[in-house]
C-alpha cells in the first residue's frame, strides 16, 4: 500500500484514490458517481483538445470542462502509451482506474500501475457489442435488451474478465441518444457499487466467453446512409441507432438530408408500383411516407442541409419534399 494512501485512509476517511480515465458526456454520471461515494479523485484523465464546429477551434472535453470546475487534476496527454506518461501516473498512486468511454486502448504498463488493477464500463453486455459503439449497433440490430457491464481491463478491447452487469430492454421507440443517458446513468451505479465491492476485497471474476463475442465497430457518415431497399424494420432501427450523431441520412434532389424518428408503416408500400426511397405522402397531417424495400417507413423529424432539425411537417410545409420525390 502506498504510505500516502494508508495516512489519508486513516485520518480522512477516504476510501480509495481513483484515477478516472473518461472523454464525452457518457462519462460524467460515473465521475460524478466516484465523487458521491467518498473516494479521492486522484486525477482525471481525457482527450486532448480537439477543433470543433465550422471554426475549428480547440474545444474541451465535457468531462475535462466538468473536472476543471470540480478542481480535479486534470491530465491530457496527446500518447498515454508513453513511458514518461506511465511515470505520471505512478507518482499520482492511485488504488485503483476507472475507465469510461476514454477513446484510447491503455499499455499493460498503465493497467497495472494501481495497487487494485483498472476497471471499465462498457455500454453493453458482454462479450456483445465489443468495441466503440455498442448503443447504436444494439438499436441498429434490433435487440431486445442491452446494458451495462464492469469488467477488469486487459490489453485486448472489452475482453476481461466481468465484475458486474445490469441489463436493460430496448423499446421500439428508443433512439442510441435516449438509450445512452439512461445506460450511462447505470453504469454510474454499477461502478460505484463495484468499487465499493472491490474496497472490502476480492470480488469474484467471471471470464467472458469469446466464442460468443459480437463486434461494434465506430459508426461513420457512410454507416448512417439509408438502403431504402431494405425491409421496413430494418430501415427503422438505422435511423434510430444513427440518432443523434452521426444522423441517419439520404439524398433529396442532390442534397442531404438527415431522418429521424422512423415509425413502421404497416402494409404502407403494398399495392405501389413505386422504388424503395420513392415519396408516397408528404402532407403536413399525414406525415412523411418513404416505401422501403419491404413496407414503409413514415419519417417524424428531418433535418435539411444548412438548416436545424424539425419535424417533418413543417419542412413539406416549407418548399419540402412533394409526394412522387424520391430518396436515394
Amino acid at each position: 500500500m502506498h504510505p500516502r494512501w494508508a495516512l489519508r485512509s486513516t485520518i480522512h476517511g477516504l476510501l480509495m484514490r481513483v484515477l478516472f480515465w473518461g472523454t464525452p458526456e457518457f462519462a460524467l454520471p460515473a465521475l460524478r458517481a466516484v465523487e458521491g461515494s467518498g473516494h479521492e479523485v486522484a486525477g482525471v484523465v481525457t482527450r486532448p483538445d480537439r477543433p470543433r464546429g465550422r471554426g475549428r477551434k480547440p474545444a474541451s472535453s465535457p468531462v475535462r470542462r466538468y473536472a476543471q470546475s470540480r478542481g480535479h487534476h486534470v491530465l491530457t496527454p496527446e500518447r498515454p502509451r508513453d513511458g514518461a506518461f506511465v511515470e505520471v501516473a505512478r507518482e499520482i498512486a492511485p488504488d485503483i482506474s476507472a475507465v469510461v468511454a476514454y477513446g484510447h486502448i491503455l499499455s499493460r504498463e498503465l493497467l497495472d500501475v494501481p495497487r487494485l488493477g483498472s476497471v471499465n464500463v462498457h455500454a453493453s453486455l458482454l462479450p456483445a457489442l465489443r468495441g466503440a459503439a455498442p448503443v447504436n449497433w444494439a438499436v441498429v440490430r434490433g435487440h431486445a435488451e442491452t446494458g451495462v457491464t464492469v469488467m477488469r481491463m486487459i490489453e485486448a478491447m472489452d475482453a476481461g474478465p466481468v465484475l458486474a452487469r445490469s441489463e436493460i430492454p430496448i423499446g421500439e421507440n428508443d433512439t442510441a441518444s435516449l438509450l445512452s443517458q439512461r445506460l450511462a446513468e447505470m453504469g454510474a451505479k454499477l461502478l460505484a457499487e463495484t468499487l465499493a465491492r472491490l474496497e472490502a476485497g476480492p470480488v469474484e471474476e467471471e471470464e467472458q466467453d469469446h466464442a460468443a463475442a459480437t463486434y461494434a465497430p465506430k459508426v461513420s457518415r457512410a454507416t448512417a446512409r439509408v438502403d431504402w431497399s431494405r425491409d421496413a424494420r430494418t430501415v427503422a432501427c438505422l435511423i434510430r441507432g444513427m440518432d443523434a450523431v452521426p444522423g441517419a441520412w439520404s439524398v433529396l434532389k442532390g442534397q442531404p438530408v438527415k431522418l429521424f424518428a422512423p415509425e413502421v408503416v404497416e402494409g404502407g408500400g403494398q399495392g405501389r408500383d413505386v422504388k424503395p426511397g420513392g415519396i408516397v405522402r408528404a402532407d403536413p397531417r399525414g406525415g412523411l411516407v418513404v416505401v422501403v424495400g419491404g413496407g414503409a417507413v413514415r419519417i417524424g423529424e428531418v433535418q435539411p442541409a444548412g438548416k436545424r432539425r424539425m419535424e417533418a411537417a413543417a419542412w413539406i410545409r416549407g418548399r419540402g419534399p412533394r409526394a412522387g420525390d424520391r430518396f436515394e
